[in-house]
């Protein structure tokens, strides 16, 4: 017997057993999930239709794993406007195994896991018990409470602040910083970012190494194709 379901916006086609991946579904590895909107159903010639699904026709699925599809890339260039977008994409899908087809209101054999409103609905009750407690709390008499010895000095804290702020990737060379937003591709926002992290010169940007370009693409909003794109830009400026 196979069915066709509807599920993600997308149809398949389906018989017991099969392995497929759709879009993301909320649930764990393992769960049983059920999916109610099954289009058509049938076996051999026998075909029965839906308008637009079959009444009491149901099919379960257990959860194989949660992942990701493969990345793709959206790229759009103008031409002779300086303008370039590159934006990449990786849909979240979940693969499951199709477990059973039931028709005519029959029951699973294995019930769906719960969801998660409905654990959210089993907490209320205890929130509110614990709202009630703080309120009767704050209603009973407060006894006088004793004066606190004056603060210490704010200097300690904003000595731990400053320690806290991160180190730039790069030290910065002496002299002038050159203005990078001549590189195609880098505006005054990436300067000032780049220039955070030390890095203010043609030649910085000439020498970066392979290694350098992946630990500015782990900690800044770059990827490594950009990064690549301004060291072969600055290796031309930096030889005027």
């Amino acid at each position: 017997m196979f069915a066709v379901i509807k599920t993600g916006g997308k149809q398949y086609r389906v018989a017991a057993n099969d392995l497929l991946k759709i879009e993301k579904l909320e649930a764990k590895v393992g769960d049983i999930v059920e999916i109610g909107n099954v289009l058509a159903h049938g076996e051999g010639e026998n075909v029965t239709f839906g308008a637009p699904f079959v009444d009491g026709a149901l099919v379960t699925a257990e959860v194989v794993e949660q992942g990701k599809n493969r990345t793709v890339i959206a790229f759009k260039k103008r031409r002779r406007q300086n303008s370039r977008r590159k934006i990449g994409h990786r849909q979240l899908l979940t693969t499951v195994r199709i477990a059973e087809i039931l028709l005519g209101g029959a029951k699973p054999s294995k019930k769906a896991a719960a969801k998660p409103e409905a654990k959210a609905e089993a907490k209320a009750p205890e929130a509110k018990a614990e709202v009630a407690a703080e309120a009767k709390a704050e209603a009973a008499p407060k006894e006088p409470k004793a004066k606190k010895e004056p603060k210490a000095e704010a200097a300690p804290k904003e000595e731990a602040k400053a320690e806290t702020v991160a180190a730039p990737l790069f030290k910065a060379p002496k002299g002038e910083p050159d203005d990078l937003t001549v590189i195609k591709g880098i505006g005054p926002v990436a300067a000032k970012d780049l220039a955070e992290q030390g890095i203010v010169t043609f030649a910085q940007l000439a020498k970066l190494t392979d290694k350098d370009v992946a630990k500015i693409d782990e900690h800044m909003p770059f990827s490594a194709d950009q990064i690549k794109d301004w060291r072969e830009q600055a290796k031309e400026l930096a030889k005027k």
